[in-house]
């Protein structure tokens, strides 16, 4: 029977795993909507429906997948283990090409390389998407050959290291870029006694807080990530459910900031709420 502690982060960890499981449902719903009645979506917002989308599945699996070791169905959770190694690298891809793309749309950066970059990125988005599903199927058939023949935890951890940390890093870069890209804009302005409320300015502002908080939630969600793969803590530790918890916040709250910080969503929600 578990203890009072383990059945209160249960409780805990199980509520906001529905509430952004419905968050990011609703996103997906409104967004799915708008691509059914236009035929297609802006290529940003293509991104962000796709990262959505993975989201609402690795909260779902999350779910299932705690649950289901906790009460011992070995066979069921080596399969939903694999499923959700594919889903979550998946979804750290998505969140690498979205940095990607508010970088070469919003950054200022007159050198050849961005330049063509902020030309081609639009188009190139659909391969950026298959993309993400070739590494994600990388990750998910190494989990599968490492289920079979029964390698060790520490294969598991630095496959985790390789898989998440590239990722991360081509996340990182963008927001170094845009933070170099904003002040630089900033000076041009004052130079110009260019107002605070110039469009450029807070076109920056915005996508540099977007992105702040993303890197910040991004951060906590791999490092929480890797901790795990070192399985330091069980299933059966009251702390688990706690760990859990933190695991999955900076989705959540990351899924809030791209709510209120995408223009197409706001104007969905006005419209229909």
């Amino acid at each position: 029977m578990p203890s009072s502690h383990t059945l209160v982060f249960m409780v805990i960890f199980s509520l906001g795993s529905l509430a952004a499981v419905l968050q990011n449902g609703l996103m997906v719903t409104l967004l799915g909507r708008e691509w059914l009645r236009c035929g297609t979506l802006p290529a940003g917002d293509m991104i962000v429906a796709c990262l959505v989308t993975s989201r609402l599945c690795l909260h779902g699996i999350s779910i299932l997948n705690n649950f289901v070791n906790f009460f011992d169905f070995c066979y069921k959770a080596k399969t939903l283990g694999i499923l959700w190694d594919f889903i979550n690298t998946l979804t750290l891809w998505l969140t690498a090409w979205l940095s990607v793309f508010y970088c070469a749309k919003i950054s200022t950066f007159s050198h050849p390389v961005f330049l063509w970059l902020k030309w081609r990125i639009t188009r190139s988005v659909p391969r950026l998407l298959l993309s993400s599903l070739f590494f994600s199927g990388l990750s998910g058939i190494s989990s599968v050959v490492g289920n079979a023949v029964g390698i060790e935890t520490w294969y598991f951890f630095w496959h985790s290291v390789v898989m998440w940390f590239t990722p991360l890093l081509l996340f990182l870069v963008p927001i170094v870029l845009l933070i170099f890209s904003l002040h630089r804009h900033v000076q041009q302005m004052r130079d110009c006694m260019s107002g605070p409320r110039d469009p450029s300015t807070q076109a920056h502002t915005m996508a540099l807080k977007s992105l702040s908080f993303f890197f910040v939630f991004h951060v906590l969600h791999v490092l929480t990530l890797l901790i795990s793969m070192m399985q330091l803590i069980t299933v059966w530790n009251p702390w688990h459910w706690a760990f859990e918890m933190v695991l999955y916040a900076g989705l959540f709250l990351h899924s809030i900031v791209l709510m209120r910080s995408s223009p197409k969503l706001r104007k969905v929600l006005r419209m229909r709420f």
